[in-house]
């Protein structure tokens, strides 16, 4: 992992009405790093990433990304700096074959400034392109899957085709939000070594998370949230070992069947 931080979060305040979302949660990420954020329903990590992203505007507090702020910017202008994200619910083009998914951003400005559909070796046009980005995230290039209409596809393949989109655009920074959910024990079990290809290839990855063991297997370190306030942060083994993550998340045999496995 590369020194110094790469996103900064300072004092994020976020009220909906006279609700407290996120109330003066401060935290850094470090280039190359992974970093969990966990929490119980309701705990603002929704909100958090919302805000990182620019889809919600924060009542108050800065985002710093790589030293600029992007308090406020619209998703689009962040993205095009390099921050993306994956959504919990998958949002394709559900119309379009998978590849073509890939071909729409292909023809983003930040695609066509960092060279994303001609550099990092990869020649040919856009579909060509497209389909060689499903292949690097596990999509089988021999096989019509990538030619399949996009409604039709398993959820396993949707949370491949999310990741995809956001390599498109040649991030430096993915949020993968809830990455893990909905897959079975065999998509997981290759889906975390494709997490693990990201952060070599350099990108730094936020994720949140409900599946733990999995999460833990990947995360350099971990983040608490709980009723829109930073619990706690560290290593997975002294997030877990906190007692208020305890208290207010899992329960203590929770938690060590969840480390046992981990």
């Amino acid at each position: 992992m590369k020194e110094g931080p790469i996103l900064q979060i300072q004092e994020i305040t976020k009220t909906f009405g006279g609700i407290i979302a996120l109330n003066r949660v401060s935290f850094e990420v470090g280039e190359g790093e992974i970093l969990g954020i966990i929490g119980p329903n309701g705990s603002g990590k929704t909100t958090t990433v919302n805000c990182i992203t620019g889809f919600v505007k924060p009542s108050s507090g800065r985002i710093l990304f790589r030293g600029k702020n992007i308090t406020g910017k619209p998703p689009h202008k962040i993205a095009d700096m390099g921050l993306t994200r994956t959504f919990q619910i998958m949002r394709p083009y559900f119309s379009l074959p998978a590849y073509k998914n890939l071909v729409i951003p292909l023809f983003s400005p930040r695609a066509r400034r960092t060279g994303g559909w001609r550099g990092g070796g990869r020649r040919g046009d856009r579909n060509t392109v497209g389909i060689d980005i499903l292949e690097e995230i596990g999509f089988e290039r021999d096989s019509y899957v990538p030619f399949k209409v996009t409604s039709t596809l398993p959820t396993g393949y949707l949370k491949r085709l999310e990741l995809a989109r956001c390599l498109a655009l040649k991030p430096e920074l993915i949020i993968c939000d809830e990455v893990f959910s909905g897959l079975s024990m065999s998509e997981i079990a290759s889906m975390v070594p494709l997490i693990e290809r990201l952060q070599m290839s350099g990108i730094t990855l936020i994720m949140i998370e409900h599946r733990l063991r999995e999460l833990f297997k990947v995360a350099d370190r971990v983040l608490v949230l709980n009723f829109g306030e930073k619990l706690v942060e560290g290593s997975a083994a002294e997030v877990m070992a906190d007692p208020r993550v305890r208290e207010a998340y899992f329960g203590s045999e929770k938690v060590e069947e969840v480390m046992r496995h981990a």
